[in-house]
């Protein structure tokens, strides 16, 4: 009880700032004894390559935890999408963000977004930021609705720094938060670029996934280098559970990513 008390003061105090790994530690330990969301994970695909999809006529690929697009390169530095909060019509959680690596490079994921979670009529949202593997944690003073328009972006400053920010267009309130010297975590490969919903972890389980609707990705954007690219060319990912396909999603244009519920 102790513990959770300080855990609980450290998160508060270290929600605008960036906080020794000792505090983080004991906020994301904090966040999961509160069962709110607490890791996202790198992608766990569930086939062993491109399978043909009759929905779209396009080919994907199926994860258990990731839905949405992948960029496979090198030298990402930066990326960027807007997308619009949903109104979740189940029982579940679910996330949608943006981040750098997490695919074909395992060590680490620069990571940020939103993630909602429906309880009876109730839904709540939070924005957040995380370098994985370390938790997520909550941005503070920014509120977020249903409809809102979120802009989302990640920049690597190297291999172990960066910033996440969190924009709501519709209310004006922007939220950032600077990660340094995170090497002893993990560094970036800088080898993949993603728009992403995901069913997320809490504790060593997925949480159940909440039908979300649908999340479409606009103004997607990626630094490769010094070259702004789109999304043309990624890798289509659906998520897959019990051999059940809950999601279509689809690279409508070069700088869309859209992925419904079904």
């Amino acid at each position: 009880m102790k513990i959770l008390t300080l855990a609980s003061t450290l998160l508060l105090a270290g929600s605008a700032v960036a906080a020794p790994n000792t505090a983080k530690r004991f906020a994301g330990h904090a966040k999961r004894a509160a069962n709110s969301r607490t890791q996202g994970k790198p992608i766990n695909r569930v086939s062993s390559g491109p399978e043909a999809e009759s929905s779209n006529n396009t080919f994907v690929e199926y994860s258990s935890n990731w839905a949405g697009a992948v960029l496979i390169g090198s030298g990402y530095k930066s990326v960027t999408g807007t997308f619009t909060v949903p109104t979740p019509s189940t029982t579940g959680s679910g996330a949608a963000w943006v981040g750098i690596d997490g695919d074909t490079c395992g060590t680490a994921i620069l990571q940020t977004g939103i993630d909602w979670t429906k309880s009876g009529s109730s839904v709540t949202y939070d924005a957040w930021y995380e370098w994985y593997p370390d938790y997520s944690y909550d941005f503070s003073g920014i509120t977020l609705a249903a409809g809102n328009t979120i802009k989302v972006t990640v920049t690597a400053s190297s291999l172990t720094g960066g910033t996440a920010t969190v924009t709501n267009v519709s209310t004006g309130k922007t939220v950032t938060h600077t990660f340094s010297n995170e090497g002893s975590l993990g560094s970036l490969c800088e080898t993949n670029a993603e728009w992403i919903v995901e069913d997320y972890e809490s504790g060593s389980s997925l949480v159940p996934f909440a039908d979300f609707g649908s999340v479409t990705f606009t103004s997607c954007s990626a630094l490769e280098g010094t070259t702004t690219v789109g999304t043309t060319g990624a890798t289509i990912i659906d998520i897959k559970q019990n051999n059940q396909v809950l999601t279509d999603c689809s690279v409508p244009s070069s700088s869309s990513v859209q992925c419904t519920y079904v």
